[in-house]
């Protein structure tokens, strides 16, 4: 058995294009995400940047181009929602990632429970794992929230801190985290936030997708720019204000960047 040796990146997609029909939804598509990066997905409704979660977790087939994850080439010909799982893909969803009425610690290993002999589930070594999740890799500490809440009992922010410690539990090389913030308050955004700054620290790779700025902007190490189908730029934090990023994407919002060429 050969001895895996993590490489530079855990995602690389390279000249990514999807046709529906004739109509081009992407067009040379080239983003690498680096190990312990948070790469900011941004762009307005309708660039592109949903195609590109679909293709990269497996839900759509790109119509040329290659994908790498952590430097191994993707079969895109048989890639699909599972296989992207079994690559290390983890996708976090607006508010559509755990069952409401389950307990918290049934969320965490829902098809990929922990068995003792002749198959039956490890209930108490569940338990065990979901409270070391929630309270270590998370930093939870949700006031009278336990392994046995409902999910139903949490706030937005919480939901998507259970599912994002979901995600590092399971080894991600790369968790995909989907617009995690519409519809919450400012306190809620900021509980997500503070989830999302844990997965850089436990030295994951992330693509944060989001049309909110100003959130994306707290966490990601870098902005790769989607305006109808196309990458526009790609910007270190370090190179850029807040203000500077949303007067770029307002160049491409109000159509100013068409009038310049």
């Amino acid at each position: 058995m050969t001895e895996h040796r993590p490489h530079e990146f855990a995602l690389q997609m390279v000249n990514i294009e999807k046709y529906f029909g004739p109509v081009a939804a992407l067009r040379n598509i080239n983003i690498q995400v680096g190990r312990n990066e948070i790469v900011g997905l941004i762009g307005d409704n309708g660039a592109g940047k949903s195609t590109i979660v679909k293709i990269l977790t497996g839900v759509y087939r790109p119509s040329s181009g290659e994908l790498y994850i952590a430097g191994r080439k993707v079969d895109l010909s048989t890639y699909s929602v599972r296989k992207a799982h079994e690559y290390g893909i983890e996708t976090v969803y607006q508010d559509k990632s755990l069952g409401e009425k389950q307990a918290l610690w049934r969320n965490f290993f829902v098809g990929r429970q922990i068995t003792r002999r002749f198959g039956f589930i490890d209930v108490k070594k569940e338990k065990e794992l979901a409270n070391e999740i929630m309270l270590n890799t998370i930093g939870f500490r949700g006031r009278g929230i336990t392994v046995d809440s409902k999910v139903s009992k949490l706030s937005g922010g919480e939901r998507q801190g259970i599912a994002i410690g979901r995600a590092m539990h399971f080894e991600a090389e790369l968790i995909v985290l989907d617009e995690p913030t519409v519809a919450l308050s400012l306190k809620e955004v900021q509980k997500v936030i503070s989830f999302v700054h844990k997965i850089k620290e436990g030295g994951k790779a992330c693509v944060y997708i989001s049309h909110a700025i100003h959130d994306v902007y707290e966490v990601a190490d870098r902005f790769v720019i989607v305006d109808r189908g196309e990458v526009v730029g790609n910007i270190r934090r370090s190179d850029v204000t807040l203000k500077e990023l949303d007067e770029f994407l307002l160049g491409y919002a109000h159509g100013l960047k068409d009038k310049q060429e």
